[in-house]
């Protein structure tokens, strides 16, 4: 592994619901893209859709599925059809729900974890130890509608070595990404309202996508 590797931060694309903003993300590099199986979201997709955006996804490039408080059965009609990596629990699942819904699909998973204005460092930790069952922590801001909001919260709050090893999302665009990165260095970002044209939501902007990937990498080059 060279050191450009080992300071590599990835990137989730989320909310993706067109094949053109799919196919957009893997030319910018994108380690990941994110789609959205919670109805009442403006960024969901239905199966037939998560289908067909799929069909985009190369081998190497991880397909998310990111489920808010879902039943054994929509999981299940989902990965019936969805050839999906992995999946992202966004809604108010315990520990033994997600496990529970993880072996239905047969896939690994990760966990968001709010964190709110009376949050606490040691909230954090507590949160990450009840789901240590998971393979990745997705650090959010606690919104209503279970994500999506453009919200940035405190960073400060992060342990190191919790934020070395999670995704850190929440109100991430081009602008501050970078000083996300160089605050808490995390294994990953995830962003879905900072790509999109503004005052639409699910509406992805090439331009915010390309610029968001960039800023992400300068950031990583100053740690070589």
């Amino acid at each position: 592994m060279n050191d450009h590797d080992l300071h590599r931060t990835r990137i989730k694309l989320c909310g993706l619901s067109k094949a053109e903003d799919v196919q957009h993300a893997v030319s910018l590099g994108a380690d990941a893209v994110g789609f959205v199986f919670y109805p009442p979201s403006p960024r969901s997709v239905s199966v037939s859709q998560a289908v067909e955006l799929a069909r985009h996804v190369p081998p190497l490039v991880s397909a998310v599925g990111l489920f808010v408080n879902a039943t054994p059965e929509w999981i299940r009609e989902v990965t019936s059809y969805v050839p999906l990596t992995l999946l992202q629990f966004h809604g108010d699942e315990s520990p033994e729900r997600c496990a529970e819904l993880a072996a239905i699909a047969g896939l690994p998973w990760w966990r968001a974890v709010w964190v709110g204005p009376d949050a606490a460092a040691s909230d954090l930790v507590e949160s990450s130890l009840n789901y240590a069952a998971t393979n990745g922590i997705l650090l959010d801001a606690l919104v209503d509608g279970f994500g999506g909001g453009g919200k940035v919260f405190d960073w400060s709050l992060i342990p190191t070595d919790l934020g070395h090893r999670a995704v850190l999302s929440g109100g991430l665009n081009a602008q501050n990404v970078s000083d996300a990165i160089r605050r808490v260095r995390p294994y990953a970002v995830d962003v879905s309202s900072g790509i999109e044209v503004p005052g639409a939501k699910g509406v992805k902007d090439p331009a915010r996508m390309a610029a968001f990937v960039r800023a992400v990498r300068a950031a990583d080059a100053e740690r070589i």
